[in-house]
């Protein structure tokens, strides 16, 4: 049953409408734990509360050998009776820990996973699983994904951001040593998104209390309370007298600043307001998968079902006729890419994706990891490299490859040829990194392509990747 677009719309709708009945599908839902504490647990509260019936609902908690006591407490406190737990007694990534969670034994006709640090509304299910039903072509429904706090925020922009520092290799704009709101230090309460630089040390005998730069556009956002503060106040200086711009959704505020620091008041509506953390996923050029709409204020521009190229496993509904043809997560991959890996393999095989923005689920970002840490550049870095050996186009594939042997010896040759020379090329520390991500690719490399070609296919490689530049349609 393959429908058109007003032809889904009418069969969505019709079911919507439609009362709760014994004969509802059968959905699994796989929640991971690992050492998520009270998220886990306000994640298994939001489960237990949709308005799904409890007969044809399945709760599956899998420990990934958490230090918590989550699990003690889910099997002592009688309002999780209905959950069933199980425990490897290792950590098996986000991968392996879902697999075993999706193949345990019992009857389904869906999986959901839902990350354990994510609550749903309570229709989530009733928005999910019409969109699935309405075409068989439909392999997986992503849901939307709002960051778990509001926020209160100014967006910067700063024309003349350059390379001011010698060897610097990052676009600096302003930097950021103090931040507060109504008058009040809010450090723990601060989100910096993609145009902010890493956290640097403060110098705190120039009274920074924090240090960041800003690149040429960047958004600072603070983490409401409740309150409704009217002003935020940010600290600002510049090596070199540098003009910008500050905006809320009430006030703009244009100045210069240098090397002395200096406070800049910007008002702000008392509403605070929600932030994309996904709406589906991308894949963009080179094979780098990430969130659309990641970091985006929401104004409704994600209010549209749309058809994409890839789902998060944070929060999906996945048919089990999918499953069945496609496979399960390739757990080499442990954590990061395994989604889009997944994913992919199902475009190969004909299979489609589609956003629903009626299913709603708030998200704590990277609670489980830290975004930037030795192990997320690693599985990152490492994991795009096997994404693409086993499902890009060859030449592509090949590329890839190619370049990061080629950034192992380019660091290495930096390192101990050129740096005793200047002093100002990059530690070992990253050579050593290099070397490790070369290295574990290298060594997965030829079981990564033996899957590759095992791999039976439906849609030529090159015609999936012209996701890359179609336009998401709406569906």
């Amino acid at each position: 049953r393959r429908t058109g677009p007003v032809h889904r719309r009418r069969a969505v709708a019709d079911i919507l409408t439609r009362p709760m009945s014994p004969d509802l599908p059968l959905v699994r839902v796989v929640v991971l734990n690992f050492d998520g504490g009270d998220m886990t647990l306000d994640c298994l509260d939001s489960l237990l509360a949709t308005d799904w019936p409890s007969d044809r609902l399945e709760i599956v908690m899998v420990d990934n050998a958490s230090l918590d006591d989550v699990v003690e407490r889910v099997a002592t406190d009688e309002r999780y009776r209905s959950v069933r737990v199980l425990e490897p007694l290792a950590n098996l990534g986000f991968a392996g820990g879902c697999n075993l969670g999706i193949g345990v034994t019992g009857d389904h006709d869906y999986v959901a996973l839902l990350n354990n640090d994510a609550t749903i509304a309570p229709d989530w299910l009733r928005a999910m699983v019409p969109v699935a039903e309405s075409d068989d072509a439909i392999g997986a429904v992503a849901a939307k994904m709002l960051f778990a706090s509001r926020f209160h925020g100014i967006e910067f922009e700063v024309p003349d951001a350059s390379h001011i520092v010698q060897g610097e290799q990052r676009l600096l704009g302003v930097r950021v040593s103090g931040v507060r709101i109504d008058g009040e230090r809010v450090d723990d309460r601060l989100a910096f998104d993609e145009g902010f630089h890493g956290v640097e040390p403060p110098q705190l005998r120039d009274g920074e209390e924090i240090a960041r730069w800003s690149s040429a556009s960047a958004a600072l956002r603070v983490a409401a309370d409740g309150s409704e503060p009217t002003t935020i106040s940010v600290r600002l200086s510049c090596l070199e007298p540098r003009a910008f711009t500050l905006r809320s959704a009430i006030d703009t505020v244009t100045g210069t600043v240098g090397a002395e620091a200096q406070w800049f008041d910007v008002r702000i509506p008392a509403e605070p307001f929600d932030v994309i953390n996904n709406a589906g996923s991308n894949l963009f050029a080179g094979g780098f998968a990430g969130d659309r709409g990641f970091l985006e204020v929401d104004e409704g521009q994600y209010d549209e079902p749309a058809e994409v190229f890839a789902w998060c496993g944070g929060a999906v509904l996945l048919k089990r006729a999918y499953l069945d043809d496609v496979g399960t997560f390739d757990e080499r991959f442990f954590v990061y890419y395994e989604d889009t890996d997944l994913s992919w393999r199902g475009r190969l095989r004909g299979w489609r994706y589609v956003y629903e923005p009626g299913a709603l689920v708030r998200h704590h970002h990277a609670q489980s990891s830290v975004v930037g840490s030795e192990v997320f550049r690693f599985h990152t870095e490492r994991n795009r490299l096997l994404l693409l050996a086993r499902n890009a186009p060859a030449a592509m594939a090949w590329r890839s490859g190619l370049g990061e042997v080629r950034r192992v010896v380019t660091a290495t040759i930096r390192h101990y040829v050129l740096r005793p020379l200047t002093l100002r090329l990059p530690a070992r520390a990253e050579v050593g990194h290099r070397w490790k991500v070369c290295g574990s690719y290298l060594r997965l490399l030829p079981t990564t392509l033996r899957d590759r070609w095992m791999t039976q296919r439906s849609v030529a490689r090159e015609a999936v990747m012209e996701w890359e530049v179609v336009k998401w349609p709406t569906v």
